[in-house]
């Protein structure tokens, strides 16, 4: 930042002190040019033609420096085959008079021939009353002096401009370290969260820097409810197949005859439990991802083709919003819709109806069987792990709506159980959170 601050400033005062440079260089050159006009003009106006033919003036120039030899400053009348009519300050030299260029109007030229001496010189062509000469006048001054005052103004204005920079460069490395030290501040909170002396990052901060601070709090929060909740289900999952193991090893050390019946009863109820928990896990860890979108309509279409090759009798009906997304990885979807599709071919009559509605933010999707349904006093308990909707001995591990509640609330949905007003089953509504919309 202070950097890219510098660069900003030395490009603005390079071209503001450039362009102002320009206009005062031009003004102090057009201040010196319009004396030497000045001077020229009152040439023009006294000179006259002498009886010779010769120019003089009828009155002498106002200037002392004219009749001082090498003053520096000087005229001359010259004319194409006429006497040059010099300035005493020329001596024994003459300006140049070429007269290879017309000048009818103002000429202004710097010259270098005098050597060591420098000139301006403003120049104009006429014709003098009573004669067909074209007369070249010219006044000629040296730049040393001109020079000196543009090096004057030059040199107080990269002064100026270097104290300028100088100052701004410091306001800004200030303003950028004070503005910054709030960062030094919570990388200091982050050190004393890693090495375990604080928590959370309690202290005051600026209001730029506090939503920084309430985000690092809330990732914190986020990060501790996530291992907990890794804690909690690593002691249900090891709490649910200790008592597994523990019949296992007793029927094992008591040589119970009912070995093999014992060791694959209780190795399908741990099947179940690890089955419950993978899911869960693998919807935690999926959760995080904001961008998770899936259209329904998709997921339906699997699990339609699907249930319908496992249950040939069953007729599946799809209607509604097809189109709908949700906020939802594919995976976990298609295991919700899954379980509770099969379960209504499963233990319904032959009929599955499927509805798909937009309820902003949620997205409600209804399925109904024709089966005997659930009374409305054994539905909650429904959703206890291991529980079976019956027991005529049709194969489940009784985890499908336990797993669908649990992975729908993961992802902040929820399952309804309700009565089918039309097919006279069981009705469940599975809401999902709408997927933004693009754009």
């Amino acid at each position: 930042m202070i950097g890219i601050a510098a660069l900003w400033i030395a490009v603005l005062l390079l071209g503001g002190g450039f362009a102002l440079d320009r206009v005062l260089t031009k003004s102090i050159v057009d201040n010196f040019d319009a004396q030497l006009e000045f001077v020229l003009n009152a040439m023009l106006a006294a000179s006259e033609i002498g009886p010779d033919g010769e120019v003089r003036f009828n009155r002498p120039p106002a200037d002392q420096r004219f009749l001082e030899p090498y003053s520096g400053l000087y005229f001359q009348v010259s004319g194409e085959g006429a006497e040059t009519f010099p300035s005493r300050s020329l001596w024994d030299r003459r300006l140049d008079a070429s007269m290879t260029h017309n000048d009818t109007e103002l000429h202004v030229r710097n010259s270098n021939e005098f050597p060591g001496e420098p000139l301006r010189i403003l120049e104009r062509d006429v014709f003098l009353p009573d004669s067909d000469i074209r007369w070249r006048f010219q006044v000629a001054q040296s730049r040393e002096q001109v020079n000196e005052q543009i090096a004057d103004v030059r040199s107080t204005l990269i002064q100026f401009f270097a104290a300028l920079a100088l100052g701004l460069l410091l306001l800004a490395a200030l303003q950028t370290v004070y503005g910054l030290w709030p960062l030094r501040r919570v990388r200091q909170e982050v050190v004393a969260i890693r090495t375990g002396r604080k928590s959370r990052v309690d202290e005051d901060f600026p209001r730029e820097v506090s939503p920084l601070v309430d985000e690092i709090n809330e990732l914190l929060a986020h990060s501790e409810a996530q291992a907990e909740e890794a804690r909690r289900h690593a002691g249900n999952l090891a709490h649910a197949l200790k008592t597994p193991l523990t019949v296992i090893t007793n029927a094992a050390t008591a040589k119970d005859d009912r070995l093999n019946d014992i060791v694959c009863r209780e190795a399908t109820v741990m099947r179940r439990q690890v089955d419950h928990h993978l899911a869960r896990a693998r919807a935690i860890g999926r959760r995080a991802s904001a961008q998770a979108r899936t259209e329904v309509g998709k997921s339906l279409e699997t699990i339609e083709r699907a249930v319908s090759h496992l249950h040939e009798g069953t007729t599946i009906d799809v209607v509604g919003e097809r189109d709908a997304m949700v906020r939802v990885e594919r995976q976990d979807l298609d295991e919700m819709l899954g379980n509770l599709i099969e379960n209504a071919a499963k233990y319904g009559g032959g009929r599955v109806f499927v509805t798909v509605e937009r309820s902003a933010p949620m997205v409600d999707i209804v399925i109904e069987d024709d089966g005997p349904g659930i009374p409305e006093a054994e539905r909650d308990s429904i959703f206890a792990r291991g529980k079976r909707l019956d027991q005529t001995g049709k194969p489940g591990t009784g985890l499908g709506l336990a797993i669908v509640r649990d992975v729908a609330e993961i992802y902040g949905g929820n399952v309804t159980l309700k009565q089918s007003e039309d097919l006279g089953g069981l009705l469940v509504i599975l809401s999902l959170p709408a997927a933004l919309e693009e754009g």
